[in-house]
């Protein structure tokens, strides 16, 4: 394979161009969204310490988002492991839609991937990384972006640690984060599995929105995946002859 002169094959780093400046336009949600974390870590009572030990020992916003009410009412611990393992469910889904792409990776590229897997990376990197032979290029390709978007999760998230007290809440950061979680949604529903388990567990989490210690999100999200895999053996088994 020819060499770059480099530490990385030339593969790799022409990979790694292309997946970052496919993902770059995509990781301007990633702002709001941290910076949401961010503040909310400290409303919950985390010193900037405990915040950012949390930001990248988990590496997940919406499990994070979803234990803060929890660990802020003081709820039993295995409550609040389900409710992240059951917000992290997806990720099952996503590695095993792109684990194809890894083929010809080492065990420790695999890890690392693992680790850095995002919605936002598997919504950009997934139909290139099924689709290329070159293992070096798909692994720069996957790295870039997941790279940059850890990055700049942890950078706006120390910010948001430090600014609580100075952003104003009419801004309503909040909001933002859910329209930067729409933009994400909308391509990954074009596969109809995904758009199934989106729809099934949207409308599960509202029709149960009322239970009690936010149980309702983990039904919803252990439905709208129960979902996706129905949806989705319905589909292979329609192909079949």
């Amino acid at each position: 394979m020819p060499s770059s002169g480099h530490l990385f094959p030339a593969s790799f780093l022409a990979g790694a161009r292309e997946g970052f400046v496919t993902f770059l336009p995509l990781s301007v949600g990633l702002v709001p969204w941290a910076l949401v974390m961010g503040m909310a870590m400290t409303s919950a009572g985390f010193t900037p310490l405990q915040a950012m030990g949390m930001n990248i020992i988990v590496f997940a916003g919406t499990a994070q988002l979803g234990t803060l009410p929890l660990i802020a009412g003081e709820a039993p611990l295995w409550l609040i492991v389900a409710t992240a393992l059951a917000l992290n469910l997806r990720f099952v889904i996503f590695s095993a839609a792109i684990a194809p792409g890894f083929r010809g990776i080492g065990t420790p590229g695999r890890w690392l991937a693992g680790h850095l897997l995002t919605d936002g990376v598997f919504a950009t990197c997934l139909d290139r990384m099924l689709h290329t032979d070159d293992p070096h290029w798909r692994l720069g390709y996957y790295l870039a972006p997941a790279v940059w978007s850890w990055a700049l999760w942890q950078l706006f998230a120390l910010l948001g640690i430090h600014a609580a007290g100075f952003i104003p809440r009419q801004w309503s950061l909040e909001f933002m984060a859910t329209i930067a979680l729409i933009v994400l949604l909308v391509p990954m529903a074009r596969v109809r599995p995904m758009l199934v388990a989106a729809v099934v567990g949207g409308a599960s989490a509202t029709l149960l929105r009322d239970m009690p210690l936010r149980l309702g999100i983990v039904v919803a999200i252990c439905a709208g995946i129960a979902a996706g895999f129905a949806a989705e053996h319905w589909e292979h088994k329609g192909r079949q002859p």
